[in-house]
């Protein structure tokens, strides 16, 4: 499952990772956001609920957030 949440702000990636949690259940997630705030956020949220997040830095100061579960 992919999310995509560049350009939004927040609280609008957090929402749409979380509504993507609660429809996988498990399993892999990939969040894609711009800003760092937006990175910090997804990742609390999504480790809150018992998935694992790894973080990789893109070109243009954006994020790709692995959620696993």
């Amino acid at each position: 499952m992919k999310v995509d949440a560049r350009g939004l702000s927040c609280p609008q990636p957090v929402l749409l990772a979380l509504q993507a949690i609660g429809e996988a259940g498990s399993g892999v997630i990939e969040v894609l956001v711009d800003t760092e705030a937006s990175c910090e956020n997804v990742t609390r949220a999504a480790e809150g609920r018992g998935w694992s997040v790894a973080v990789t830095g893109l070109p243009g100061g954006e994020f790709r957030l692995e959620l696993r579960k």
